[in-house]
């Protein structure tokens, strides 16, 4: 333990208290993140092939093999396909919310990294500036005795502090950006998902052919 604190003691000393809390900052990110890579693999995220085939079976107007895969399917949004197709009287505003419930689980912890994303640069110069006070400051009291090490030593520690700032945001932009972009396309697969089972192509093609069938007998 007074390792640890002799650790977080040089920290400070070398980049200020600005360091330490860009250093906390990242650790609480680091298990953010982790923790929605772990969700995402858990719910399956980016993994629907027994959803989309139950989606296409159902598309073309085979509803035994659509119910076999969907009761294969490990998908988060199985419930909300079950519930479209079990209970066709259920609108689709409904169902679109079931599924923003679903994916609003899933975005929890995104603006917190957005959040980081966005401060930790502005931490990182905010520790700059206040880096470079200090070192203005100790040149200031040198007086006519100025010593030009003195001046380089105090920037490159004030700058240290931008850097962390830096290497903090940067990955969490990154990992914040991926994990978006996979919410994307999950919207985009729910939407036509509930599209599919509400209007499905088999059942317009048998629609019309028994239409068709009606026309030729009266004629």
């Amino acid at each position: 333990m007074s390792g640890f604190l002799d650790l977080l003691r040089q920290i400070q000393e070398l980049g200020g208290p600005v360091v330490l809390l860009l250093l906390a900052i990242s650790i609480v990110t680091l298990a953010v993140v982790l923790y929605k890579f772990w969700q995402f693999n858990a719910a399956g995220v980016g993994r629907h092939k027994a959803l989309q085939n139950a989606i296409s079976a159902w598309d073309h107007g085979d509803r035994a093999s659509a119910r076999d895969h969907l009761n294969k399917s490990r998908s988060y949004l199985a419930p909300v396909i079950e519930m479209s197709i079990s209970a066709q009287d259920i609108s689709k505003t409904r169902l679109e919310a079931e599924a923003e419930v679903r994916f609003e689980k899933l975005e929890r912890g995104f603006r917190f990294l957005d959040s980081v994303a966005q401060l930790a640069p502005l931490l990182g110069l905010f520790g700059t500036v206040l880096g470079m006070i200090e070192a203005f400051q100790s040149l200031q009291e040198a007086g006519a005795q100025v010593d030009p090490s003195l001046l380089a030593g105090g920037i490159w520690v004030a700058l240290l502090t931008t850097a962390v700032g830096l290497v903090v945001a940067m990955p969490t932009a990154m990992a914040l950006s991926w994990m978006e972009g996979r919410m994307d396309g999950e919207r985009v697969l729910a939407g036509r998902a509930i599209e599919t089972i509400r209007s499905p192509g088999g059942a317009t093609t048998d629609q019309t052919f028994v239409t068709e069938g009606a026309l030729n007998a009266a004629t």
